[in-house]
Parts: structure tokens; C-alpha cells; sequence
């Protein structure tokens, strides 16, 4: 190797080895001071974040608010805003207002924290924990150090240096009306109109840069592009407040009545399938109820209809020209033998040979399973055919999530057996919810034309509408007039003389079937019921139509005309009396509005007849010299008063009572009341009719 190569190697590894070395040191110094630059870096770190658009609302049919988002807010400043003169003038004074408006420290202690903050130069710290709603946002913005000016003529301004960081909340305004119908949005779930339309209420979320600064808090990077968020859409829904009020509170105290597992009621516009009312309450395990679950469309409320489902079988048979209306049946002697299993009627030794139409209206269940049975043992697929022509074998594809799928049964399951048919003409074997069953009986009132049940009526951006949803036909026709005409005679005649007669009204008329089906439970059926009530009024000219479902109750009645008819009942008269418009259409005039009238509840003789003689009433009176007073609206449109059972001594009976109208009687009596809730006593601690007196202590618990 010549000596000018050998210098050229020499000089290319010192080179090298000068790199090399050079390399270690700068990585070395790098990773000893990785701590102090990721600490600075952290201090001016800036991401891109999301800004939450508002909430849409959500409103009833007549524009009633049901749901909406009220902003509420974090209190922060930036001490270091202030030039040191205003800070100087007015630290004082705003830590006095901070002190007596947070009420969480002295005046002292706000006043030094902020001067601590600021000579730190933190440009952001919470005030407090707290959350303030806008009317307290409004009268702060408005303190000294907190008030922005004006830009001048120069224009420069001042900004204040109070940050109010805004958070929303969901609020409902009518409380827990409908509640689970509404229902809820959150990270990982949701329920009801607020999931099913969750699209649609949240909005687009803006886009902002923010600076990270001492202490880890985010502030708006201020020279950063800004998108602002797009508010949600307002959802206007087809509920009506007062019947969801009225629908509510009676299945409230059916449920609580007969300490049910779980009740349901749905009220529907017949011509347009439009939900008036939904209604849920299931029981918890303190034995209180809520709005737990949507039983009238999800799968825990769907099972064997039971005898609401005879309408069904009556249409098949009629629609197969199998019987008439006056056709005999033999219901034997109330029992009956299918192929090794035993039928059994409600009444204890049968009864006898009856007409079809009686057979419906008493509901014997052997009558209808031997028609069936006889017709179609040998075409059962004929039978299943019918169901499907009557469209509960269809999902509803209603617009709220979780809608149950209707199950009928066919000869192709696995499970079908000899019993399957005559079991199913009786409503078991078969599921049904009550929304789906619900809009069957419609058909039958809309004179056979099945509607699709709409809940949500349009979406409006203020007051664009950006979409209108309008009556869906799902079947034109699901059977033949004749039939129609025919089933109405029945379901009349079921509350008129047969199981639902503690539906009837003698203004006007109910059509409807009640139902009583055992449940069944770890392969069996056992002794325990699920009662419902389905049916529209009024039957001459049917406007509504509704279900009532009573699950599982334990008191001494456990059929669904004890049960569940008297809380369609309830609702049904409710409608009737406030709709003078319906009242008219059956020439009935105009009759008074029992809105007026407090039924069936005591109130103090006095101040009740000076109520009537103000709204021109005159009421039948049994007893005026009563101090207390209960009224009874009457089928015939009269108002009668009688005697309140409150007698001195005794605890009298506040069930329904206002909260006022019960402290009068009880504090009167020297008692001392404990009250727990809002709205109308559902329960006391002391029962009626037990000795009571002065010093004694009551608790009432109202809702």
C-alpha cells in the first residue's frame, strides 16, 4: 500500500470514529434533557378539539316542550386580563360577591387564590366545582373584572377575564311523563325517541384549536380558524300531554293497586295510527315503580296475548265462512280433552251450548279452540295462512329501536304438536307486543285498513321542516266489510253484557276483548297472569284506539276485565268528556268537562259548591252539611256530592288527596306530617281507620 493511501484510510477512520463519537454525545444530551423539553413542550402543546353543537328539542303534538338541552356552566377566569390598576380598584369587591354567591370560601381566601394565580401568571383556574345555569351566567358577566367593554373609538376593547366553560344538560320540563319514551343518550347506549333520533337532535360538532397551559387546563388558541357547531333538529312527536297524563297516572295506580310486575298502556289515533299516549312502568325490587323498560314494543312485554287474540280466530272463521254470529257451539261442561291436554273454561262448569256471539262475549275458550280446531285440524297451514293475510305475522318497523318481532307459530316448527292449533286460536304459543296486537284492533276500527303506528310527526330546523313523516298504509284491506261489520257487533257486545263490563259507559259505546293468559314460566305454565284490555272508542264512530297490559298481579283480582278494562275505562272517559267535538259527532251536544270536577276526591264542602256555582253547575247533593265533600261525575252528565268518610279521630283514607288539601284535615288534628315527594298522595304510614290524634306522626308520600 502506497504512503498517499494509507494517509486517505487513516483520515476516512478518524472521520468516522469523530462522527461516531459525535453522534453519542448529541444522543446523549438529548435524552438527558427529553424531560425539560417535553415539560415546555406540553406547556405550549395545541390540538384541534371538538365543540359540541346544542341539542335539538323534542315537543308534543300541540308544541308543549318535552324535552331540551339548558346550558349550564363552569366558572374559570384568566387573572392575567386586568391592567393592575382595575385589579387593584376591584379584587375586593369581586371577591365579596364571589364569596357570598359560591358560598364555599371567605372573601379573603377568593381574594388571595386570584392574587397567587396571578402573579404565577396562570391564565386559567376554576373558580368552583359548581355549575351555574345562564340567568346566573347573565347577572356575573355583568361584575367588575368580569364585565367586557366596548371597543372605543380607537377601537381597542377590554375583555374580562371570567371564562364560563358550557356544559348541557338534558331536561325534561313535565318531569317523568313519558320518560322512557323520551329516553336517554350516552356514550354506550340509549333508549326511546332521544336514541331513535339521535341523528337528528345532536347536531354536527364545530372544530376549535386549543392551547394547553399551566396546570393541564385547555383554553381557545385565539388565532386559530373556527368552525362553529351546527345545533341538532327539533323532533315534533305525536304525543298529547293530557292524554299521556291521564294514561300514566292510571296505569300508575292499577300497577300499584294490584302490585304488578309490569303495566303498559297505548292510546292511538284510529285514522292515522297517530301514538296519542305510551305508557310504561315496571316494578322495582323496593316495590317502587319507573319507567324501567318499554314493555307495549319490546321483547319483556311481548308473550302470549291470550284471549285478545280471539279476534283474530272470530275473523279467520268468518272469513272462511265457517260459522255465523248465531250459530250454536257446545262449550260442554267447561272442560275439554285436546288430544291428551286439558282445556279448562273460566267458569266452573261450563257454559252449555251458547251462541257464537255469547261464546265471544263471555270468552269461552273451549268454544273457540273446538271452531278452530274443527275447521282447520286438517289445513292448519290455511289458519296460519289468515294470521298472515291479518298482518301479525309483519314487524311494524316502528320508528323507535327495539321493537319486538311478532312469532306465529306454523306446522313447519320444530315444537308444532296436535295442540299447537286449538292453543293458538286462544291466544297461546304464539308472541305478541302489545303495540303490535294494538294495531290490529285499529284495522278493525279503521274498518280494515291496517295504518303503520307513527310516533314522530315531523323534523323541523326552527321552523323549516326538514321532514314530514305521514300515515303509512300497511294493509288496505285485512279482511272483507261483512266481517268488520261483524266484529264490531262482538267486541261491542264483550263490554256490554260479557268480561269487560266494568268498561262500559252509558253515554257512549266500547268495543274491545279482555284477556287473562297464563304466563309461562321454566317450561310450564304456572298460576300467574298476564291481564290486558284492547279495544277503541267510541264504537259507533271509533276515534281512538287503545291497549292496557297488567302483567303478573297479585291482589285478589286477576283478570283482565277486573284489572285492565277499568283502566281503559279511566282513560277512555277521560277523552270522551274533553272532547266536545267527538261528543257532537254523536249528537250528543256539548256535555260539561269533568276537568272541572274534582272526582272522586274530598275536598271541603264550602269551596267546592262556591267552584260549581262559579262554572254554573248544580249538583244532585246527598249530603251538604258534610265538612268534607266527595263529587262523582256521573254517566248521565250529572255531578252528585257525597258525604267524605273524614271523621274526627280516625285516619281518614288521603289516597288521591292533594298535598294541601291533606295537611289541612291531618294538621288540624294536631298531627305532625312528614311528606316525601310531589303531586298526590299514593300512600301513607298510618292506616284508614286506625285511632289518631294530637302528637302523632303521619308520613305521606306523594307522586
Amino acid at each position: 500500500m502506497n504512503i498517499k493511501k494509507s494517509i486517505l484510510l487513516r483520515i476516512r477512520i478518524a472521520f468516522l470514529a469523530i462522527s461516531l463519537i459525535s453522534a453519542i454525545s448529541i444522543i446523549r444530551i438529548w435524552v438527558l434533557q427529553q424531560g425539560k423539553w417535553e415539560e415546555k413542550f406540553a406547556k405550549r402543546d395545541i390540538r384541534s378539539r371538538k365543540i359540541p353543537a346544542q341539542r335539538g328539542n323534542i315537543y308534543a303534538t300541540d308544541g308543549s316542550l318535552l324535552a331540551t338541552s339548558m346550558p349550564y356552566y363552569k366558572v374559570a377566569i384568566d387573572p392575567t386580563i386586568p391592567d393592575s390598576s382595575d385589579f387593584k380598584k376591584n379584587i375586593d369587591s369581586l371577591a365579596r360577591k364571589l364569596s357570598d354567591f359560591f358560598q364555599e370560601g371567605t372573601p379573603t381566601a377568593y381574594k388571595n387564590n386570584i392574587i397567587k394565580a396571578r402573579k404565577s401568571k396562570k391564565r386559567f383556574i376554576y373558580l368552583s366545582n359548581k355549575r351555574i345555569d345562564y340567568q346566573a351566567k347573565q347577572k356575573m358577566s355583568e361584575w367588575v373584572l368580569f364585565k367586557s367593554e366596548k371597543a372605543s373609538k380607537s377601537g381597542k376593547g377590554k375583555r374580562g377575564m371570567v371564562i364560563f366553560e358550557p356544559e348541557y344538560q338534558r331536561f325534561k320540563p313535565f318531569g317523568m311523563l313519558a320518560a322512557r319514551t323520551l329516553g336517554y343518550i350516552s356514550d354506550d347506549a340509549g333508549v326511546g325517541l332521544e336514541y331513535a333520533f339521535d341523528k337528528q337532535l345532536a347536531g354536527k360538532s364545530g372544530r376549535a384549536l386549543f392551547q394547553r397551559i399551566s396546570g393541564g387546563n385547555w383554553v381557545p388558541y385565539n388565532r386559530s380558524p373556527y368552525i362553529e357547531p351546527e345545533d341538532g333538529l327539533d323532533i315534533y312527536t305525536t304525543l298529547d300531554v293530557n292524554i299521556q297524563d291521564v294514561a300514566q297516572e292510571a296505569l300508575s295506580e292499577a300497577v300499584i293497586d294490584n302490585e304488578a310486575d309490569f303495566g303498559c298502556v297505548v292510546v292511538m289515533e284510529v285514522a292515522t295510527g297517530e301514538i296519542k299516549a305510551l305508557a310504561n312502568l315496571g316494578r322495582n325490587e323496593d316495590g317502587t315503580y319507573t319507567e324501567n323498560y318499554n314493555y307495549a314494543i319490546g321483547d319483556r312485554g311481548s308473550t302470549d296475548p291470550g284471549s285478545v287474540f280471539k279476534l283474530a280466530s272470530m275473523m279467520a272463521l268468518l272469513e272462511d265462512k265457517a260459522v255465523k254470529v248465531t250459530d250454536y257451539v257446545d262449550t260442554e261442561d267447561g272442560i275439554k280433552d285436546f288430544y291428551g291436554v286439558r282445556l279448562n273454561d273460566v267458569k266452573k262448569g261450563g257454559f252449555g251450548t251458547i251462541t257464537v256471539q255469547r261464546m265471544f262475549e263471555v270468552s269461552s275458550s273451549i268454544g273457540i279452540a273446538k271452531l278452530v280446531n274443527d275447521r282447520f285440524k286438517q289445513t292448519p297451514t290455511k289458519f296460519i295462512d289468515y294470521l298472515q293475510k291479518f298482518g301479525l305475522n309483519t314487524p311494524l318497523d316502528f320508528q323507535m329501536a327495539g321493537e319486538a318481532k311478532p312469532y306465529i307459530k306454523t306446522p313447519q316448527d320444530p315444537t308444532w304438536s296436535a295442540t299447537s292449533l286449538p292453543w293458538m286460536s286462544i291466544g297461546y304459543e304464539t308472541r305478541i307486543s302489545p303495540l303490535q296486537m294494538l294495531a290490529f284492533y285499529n284495522a278493525v276500527a279503521n274498518n280494515g285498513k291496517m295504518v303503520q303506528p307513527i310516533i314522530v310527526k315531523s323534523i323541523k330546523n326552527a321552523d323549516e321542516v326538514i321532514q314530514d313523516f305521514e300515515t303509512i298504509v300497511l294493509k288496505e284491506k285485512i279482511c272483507s266489510d261483512s266481517t268488520i261489520m261483524l266484529l264490531k257487533m262482538l267486541l261491542e257486545g264483550v263490554v256490554e253484557r260479557g268480561t269487560a263490563k266494568l268498561a262500559r259507559n252509558n253515554l257512549y259505546k266500547i268495543a274491545g276483548k279482555t284477556s287473562t293468559s297464563q304466563k309461562f314460566k321454566n317450561g310450564k305454565y304456572v298460576k300467574a297472569y298476564h291481564t290486558s284490555f284492547a279495544g277503541f272508542f267510541p264504537s259507533q264512530k271509533p276515534k281512538y284506539s287503545c291497549i292496557v297490559v297488567i302483567d303478573n298481579p297479585r291482589g285478589e283480582r286477576q283478570y283482565g276485565g277486573d284489572v285492565a278494562a277499568p283502566v281503559f275505562k279511566r282513560v277512555a272517559d277521560k277523552l270522551f268528556y274533553q272532547d266536545i267535538e267527538l261528543q257532537r259527532s254523536l249528537s250528543l251536544g256539548g256535555l260539561p268537562n269533568n276537568n272541572f270536577v274534582a272526582t272522586q276526591v274530598p275536598a271541603y264542602t264550602s269551596i267546592l259548591k262556591q267552584a260549581y256555582q262559579a262554572l254554573g253547575v248544580l249538583p244532585q247533593s246527598i249530603d251538604t252539611t258534610a265538612e268534607w265533600t266527595k263529587a262523582s261525575f256521573n254517566p248521565d252528565a250529572s255531578i252528585s256530592l257525597q258525604k267524605a268518610d273524614v271523621k274526627k279521630g280516625f285516619m281518614p283514607n288521603l289516597k288521591g288527596y292533594s298535598l294541601r288539601d291533606a295537611l289541612f284535615i291531618l294538621e288540624n288534628r294536631g298531627v305532625k306530617v312528614k311528606v316525601e315527594g310531589q303531586g298526590k298522595v299514593y300512600q301513607q304510614s298510618v292506616r284508614p281507620g286506625r285511632g289518631i290524634g294530637i302528637g302523632d306522626k303521619v308520613t305521606l308520600k306523594l307522586r
